[in-house]
């Protein structure tokens, strides 16, 4: 694998975490649930999306 994809790959994990630790902050101001939820990365995200009204349209 190129240096470049597994760079992008390292990226696009800390882009889920960061994004994942974001929205739990934002819900709950809590350190341990913002903690699961960014190892938990782009399946809280994707989650987060689909429970919420509007879906993924917004």
């Amino acid at each position: 694998m190129s240096t470049a994809r597994q760079d992008a790959a390292r990226v696009g994990i800390g882009l889920g975490s960061a994004i994942a630790v974001a929205i739990s902050w934002s819900l709950h101001q809590s350190i341990l649930w913002a903690a699961i939820q960014g190892l938990l990365g782009w399946f809280y995200v994707v989650y987060y999306a689909l429970t919420r009204p509007g879906g993924l349209s917004g």
